[in-house]
């Protein structure tokens, strides 16, 4: 009996979808589409969005893990009475520093000694030399490497 009325309902549903005309199916499946639309537009707005965020935050953790290294400037700032002592405290901040850019993934580029590299180096001045061409002999500003991208190109002077 169960049987008969679902089989009675389905059949009344296909003989329903028949009746609608062309322009009832055109109406429903236009607004099927603007409603799809909408939804898509919603949901690119909502990734931009969030996107946006995720940039302008991106580098909080970052700052929160140079704060230890801003308060080691602060307390060496308070105590400058002795040359020596303060000298000492600046470089254990600057090894702070270094460790935690190295964390990040910071690293120094090696140039002095090396073959020039002009995807790595920018050469300032070249110079005669009884070394081979193209070594570098003199760096005057460190480059380094963010992960595997160049952050900063190494100013050398090289051999000619």
């Amino acid at each position: 009996m169960a049987r008969k009325k679902e089989e009675k309902k389905q059949e009344e549903k296909v003989q329903e979808a028949k009746e609608l005309s062309k322009d009832e199916v055109i109406a429903e499946l236009t607004d099927m589409l603007k409603r799809t639309q909408a939804e898509f537009i919603n949901y690119k707005n909502r990734v931009e969005k969030e996107n946006k965020e995720a940039y302008e935050y991106c580098s909080a953790d970052l700052v929160k893990k140079l704060l230890p290294v801003l308060d080691s400037f602060e307390l060496a700032f308070k105590n400058t009475g002795e040359a020596g002592k303060f000298r000492q405290g600046m470089e254990m901040v600057y090894a702070q520093l270094v460790d935690v850019l190295e964390h990040e993934g910071l690293r120094r580029i090696d140039a002095e000694g090396k073959k020039f590299d002009p995807y790595r180096h920018e050469v300032l001045m070249k110079d005669k030399s009884d070394k081979s061409p193209d070594i570098v002999l003199e760096e005057f500003q460190k480059g380094y490497m963010f992960k595997n991208k160049v952050a900063r190109h190494s100013k050398v002077k090289v051999s000619e």
